[in-house]
């Protein structure tokens, strides 16, 4: 398959991504097309949509050999479904699904229709094979049942962000980070209220413990290379 197009987030790393795409909206995402689909009449009509699909690689996830079971982080890492029961990225073609809202369309002389996107859960980077219109009279089933996945609700955990720490983060991003925060980034089989986790978020090493369901950054470090 042929790589479409890139999408650039806050996430230069796969800690700290939701687990599921439109949890947080205010994650913020820019789709940018690669030279040779940089056509705009390629979403001419793409505006009419307020969500879109895409379909993309787990670039970090790549893998030859085919696992039939994997342990899948929201039972705790300990219990084994079959591959195709569940999300993993680790799958016999390494491919993504994620339901995002269309922002915005901008036009650039350079690089083409730069599509401007929120509630995305991928890496800053991944690559994107296509790009489909989600269509709510037929791709929404609220009536469907969530198997053994548990809510975000019942994962979530109460953040407590000090303001001076906050400040250091750019205001249009800090409503971001704190839902990404509250959803707990930790593998699910983490619990050790004596670590100090570290998040990279929009050029920023956030770092926090967790107590109960209590989660408290203690430091805010910048990740800008000094000249």
């Amino acid at each position: 398959m042929k790589i479409i197009a890139r999408i650039h987030t806050d996430f230069s790393t796969k800690f700290g991504i939701p687990r599921q795409s439109g949890i947080v909206e205010e994650l913020k995402g820019k789709i940018i097309f690669e030279p040779e689909y940089r056509n705009v009449d390629a979403v001419r009509g793409i505006e009419q949509f307020s969500h879109i699909w895409l379909i993309w690689q787990f670039s970090q996830a790549l893998r030859e050999e085919f696992t039939p079971l994997v342990r899948p982080p929201r039972l705790g890492g300990n219990t084994y479904m079959g591959v195709f029961a569940t999300r993993s990225p680790y799958r016999p073609n390494s491919l993504g699904l994620s339901c995002v809202r269309l922002e915005k369309i901008e036009y650039n002389e350079e690089l083409g229709a730069v599509l401007h996107v929120s509630g995305a859960d991928l890496l800053d980077g991944t690559p994107i094979f296509d790009i489909k219109p989600y269509l709510p009279y037929t791709d929404s089933r609220p009536d469907a049942s969530n198997g053994f996945a548990p809510t975000s609700e019942e994962c979530s955990l109460d953040v407590n962000f000090p303001e001076n720490l906050l400040k250091i983060i750019p205001k249009d991003k800090r409503t971001a980070v704190i839902e990404v925060l509250r959803l707990d980034p930790r593998p699910q089989y983490h619990d050790d209220s004596e670590r100090v986790y570290g998040m990279n978020f929009s050029g920023f090493d956030i770092r926090f413990t967790v107590v109960g369901k209590q989660l408290t950054v203690c430091e805010v470090l910048s990740l800008a290379k000094e000249d």
